[in-house]
């Protein structure tokens, strides 16, 4: 049975198909949409068109953009001679909003997954040994996740570029603050182990 009008129902509908948002979600978002001045709505609904037409891969790093480079490729002052590799957009942010990271990036939107049929060509892996093989690249870090697809796609990238003569280093990855070692996996405990620095 249909509690509202088609229309809310639709609009109920397209806004549970998103991320993370359920049916509750949904209707409450739907009907503060629907209480909102006419103005907001409209300047909503022009942001989700432009953002969809105007924003593409960065020609260099192929985060998302909506100008031929993004402003982090932009930057000459930042260190175009290291390149940290990331999974995806998001993950670019995290390092950014850390701000001790002064190189540039690679964003590889996903990582190799034979199970989901994503192999080395589904991802902007040609891509990044293009830009290798024609900037001067002294050192690419790889930050993939700690996820066995991440794992895989670091390995894979690291024997690609390891003949090239380029540093190719992985990010440490370990035990979170506040975590208890005993509820910690053994492939996190061994990262943090190796990874670990002198005090």
């Amino acid at each position: 049975m249909d509690y509202y009008s088609s229309q809310i129902s639709k609009l109920i509908e397209e806004l549970s198909a998103l991320p993370g948002i359920g049916a509750k979600t949904a209707q409450r978002l739907s009907f503060h949409i629907l209480n909102m001045p006419t103005e907001q709505v409209e300047g909503l609904a022009n942001a989700l068109l432009d953002a969809r037409h105007n924003v593409k891969y960065c020609k260099e790093c192929f985060t998302l953009t909506d100008a031929d480079l993004c402003p982090i490729c932009k930057n000459k002052a930042r260190d175009h001679h290291t390149i940290m590799v990331v999974e995806t957009p998001r993950d670019l942010t995290a390092y950014e909003k850390t701000g001790k990271y002064e190189g540039v990036y690679h964003v590889l939107h996903g990582a190799i997954s034979p199970m989901l049929g994503i192999g080395p060509n589904e991802i902007k892996l040609k891509e990044l040994m293009e830009r290798l093989g024609r900037e001067d690249v002294q050192e690419v870090i790889i930050a993939t996740n700690s996820s066995l697809e991440g794992e895989t796609t670091a390995m894979y990238i690291s024997k690609l570029i390891k003949p090239t003569g380029i540093k190719v280093s992985r990010i440490a990855s370990g035990v979170p603050v506040g975590g208890d070692l005993e509820y910690i996996d053994e492939v996190t405990l061994l990262r943090a182990l190796e990874g670990r620095t002198e005090l």
